[in-house]
């Protein structure tokens, strides 16, 4: 524990560095609280607190604008992909849409705050055309908030922190299997999360060939389309109906408990359109399926949409 002390007081700035990185980056390995035990020391002399500062956004800017051009050039997919790699609830790109759409660029201000909406709002930046100048400079502004209450707080209660640091030397070993442990934790409770969420999702689907052979026959179920505003301007399945998950408990369906309803989305797992059928399976109507693939599948087989 005590080499591992001394790498922090003289490579602080290198592993502030490829911290924030990673952590911006998507990897599940927390930043803030290198930042607040880095902050502490900058307050007593060890670093400049505003090379620290410098360093941080900086890391945070590298991986916030490589996620901005993935965006710009891979569209929805690399948020998919975002999505599909975390170890919050596959809901994240509605969310981060719903938030985007409402306060734009702005919205970056405290992306860093929330948690999983920061690189998902800096692909989705990229994707919907947000200027360059406007990304970077909201995105250095809301990095450059984040970083400092981290090194504010270090600064603050750096007497507590200086406390821990030598309780935890003091135990050698232990101190760093407590770290180690309190890290573990933080991943594995995540990962339950995740899969509580996922083992929610668990019922019958149809596929965008099924549906379309449904349509082919005369057959026309009930299309609802659950995705935000900003992901339907791209267009939907020809006879869909809009919704949200937000309005589903006052939404209404023009048609008999027995007819046939196919949900739709445009997240990984079909999470939203999961999510609407269960909650119109308890309002009583019966074949309820989300569309698997939802409209990425449906576009991606050559299926013709309505904008």
């Amino acid at each position: 524990m005590s080499y591992l002390l001394q790498l922090i007081e003289q490579y602080g700035l290198i592993i502030v560095f490829f911290n924030v990185l990673l952590s911006q980056l998507g990897v599940p390995l927390p930043a803030y609280p290198t930042l607040i035990i880095t902050g502490a020391l900058a307050s007593g002399g060890e670093y400049s607190t505003t090379l620290l500062m410098l360093t941080a956004v900086g890391a945070a800017l590298i991986a916030d604008y490589g996620w901005y051009l993935a965006g710009k050039r891979y569209g929805r997919k690399v948020m998919g992909m975002l999505c599909r790699i975390s170890l919050s609830p596959d809901s994240c790109v509605r969310q981060t849409e719903a938030i985007y759409a409402r306060w734009g660029a702005p919205s970056l201000l405290v992306a860093k705050f929330v948690p999983g909406f920061a690189s998902i709002a800096s692909a989705l930046a990229g994707t919907i055309g947000t200027r360059r100048p406007t990304f970077l400079l909201f995105d250095g502004v809301g990095a450059a908030l984040w970083a400092g209450l981290a090194i504010y707080l270090g600064s603050r209660f750096s007497a507590t922190i200086d406390q821990l640091l030598l309780l935890l030397e003091e135990l050698g070993e232990t101190g760093l299997a407590v770290i180690l442990a309190g890290i573990a934790v933080f991943v594995v409770g995540k990962w339950w999360q995740r899969k509580r969420f996922m083992k929610s999702l668990s019922m019958a689907r149809i596929s965008v060939a099924e549906l379309d052979q449904l349509l082919q026959q005369g057959i026309k179920p009930a299309i609802v389309d659950v995705r935000t505003p900003v992901a339907q301007q791209r267009g939907w399945i020809p006879g869909a109906v809009v919704t949200s998950i937000q309005q589903i408990n006052t939404f209404t369906l023009d048609v008999t408990a027995d007819q046939e309803i196919i949900v739709y989305c445009a997240c990984p797992n079909e999470a939203s359109a999961a999510i609407v059928a269960k909650q119109l399976i308890q309002r009583g109507y019966k074949k309820v399926r989300p569309l698997t693939g939802g409209i990425d599948a449906w576009i991606a087989a050559g299926y013709p949409v309505e904008t």
